[in-house]
């Protein structure tokens, strides 16, 4: 399960023009089956309002099939975060203050939650614990992430309703031993619901260390993501990411002239085998964090995550080193690997 993803294969979710967004997500959506994913959440960073009252009355939930890895819902990164965490965000567009009324101004900015499953935000804005409860309220999981809180911003936030940290150690204030910010929160004794928090396994944006710290001290919350963009399975060279452009090198994605990360081109076999080796755990428990974790962060591990009686039957067949041999999604093989090693 991918969750969030940016684009991938040239197409760059956020700036992709309006009549051709369906056809880019459906591409995205079949090209995901050759690496094992049978669901996700397209995510679109920090835009202008335009931009998400175009795309997301088109961004509808499609089940999966041989045409495409089931899409669960929209992703909104951005644009209520902190200007000072922003990372590869346009800081023209990312907005601070939610006003007096902040229902209002989710709505005023998205046009609709309708399609929108998960909403990232960063908790110490004006209104943003308020948008926070009346997201919650409406059935969005909320993440906090790209933000300056604190500790303590960050317990009132999941008082409020929050669920997830988006990617942790990335886009918030580094820990510190008098206030731990929202690293703090896996070791919180005042989070009375379930806490789930995204780690980017890709060897740019978290070290082995990090990875290895968050998974001991807090396994059952470990969700892998991605954060892929559009430059996912294209290779070297320059590529978008909103309105702006990066530039790939390796696995390391900038913003073209900064030292910026911009996401990253790593899948998410890949991702699941950096967590075995950097957090020396076992590949069952690494693949819980790309499978049942995130589908109970999305409240959805009745039918996803599990093959327990009753569940939709997506399952993946892999060998030790994770490569893909097939793909199936409602027990019908949608994937299969023509030329395994």
């Amino acid at each position: 399960m991918e969750r969030p993803i940016l684009g991938g294969f040239g197409i760059d979710f956020s700036s992709i023009e309006s009549e051709k967004f369906e056809k880019g997500v459906e591409f995205v959506a079949k090209k995901l089956l050759g690496y094992g994913v049978t669901s996700f959440l397209p995510t679109i960073i920090t835009s202008k309002p335009e931009i998400y009252h175009n795309h997301l009355p088109l961004l509808k939930r499609k089940s999966g099939s041989r045409f495409g890895a089931e899409i669960l819902g929209a992703h909104l990164e951005g644009p209520f975060i902190s200007k000072a965490k922003k990372g590869a965000h346009p800081i023209e567009n990312v907005v601070e203050d939610m006003g007096p009324n902040p229902a209002v101004m989710l709505l005023k900015m998205y046009g609709s939650l309708d399609n929108v499953l998960m909403v990232t935000i960063a908790p110490e804005l004006s209104g943003a614990l308020q948008a926070i409860e009346f997201m919650d309220q409406n059935g969005v999981i909320v993440s906090i992430g790209h933000s300056s809180a604190g500790l303590i911003c960050g317990e009132e936030a999941f008082s409020a309703g929050a669920r997830s940290i988006t990617h942790l150690f990335n886009g918030m204030l580094s820990y510190h031993h008098r206030d731990p910010g929202l690293v703090g929160l896996l070791a919180s004794k005042y989070i009375q619901r379930d806490l789930y928090y995204g780690m980017i396994s890709d060897g740019i944006h978290t070290h082995d260390s990090a990875l290895r710290l968050a998974h001991r001290t807090r396994p059952e919350g470990l969700v892998l993501v991605t954060d892929a963009i559009s430059a996912f399975g294209m290779g070297e060279g320059v590529h978008r990411l909103g309105d702006q452009t990066v530039r790939v090198k390796g696995f390391h994605a900038v913003i073209e002239g900064t030292e910026t990360t911009a996401g990253s081109v790593a899948s998410m076999p890949f991702c699941v085998q950096r967590l075995v080796k950097a957090a020396r755990c076992s590949l069952e428990e690494a693949l819980e964090c790309a499978t049942l974790r995130p589908a109970q962060l999305l409240r959805i591990d009745d039918r996803k995550g599990t093959l327990a009686f009753g569940a939709d039957a997506d399952f993946i067949l892999i060998d030790e080193s994770v490569q893909i041999f097939a793909t199936f999604i409602g027990a019908e093989r949608v994937f299969l690997n023509p030329k395994p090693n």
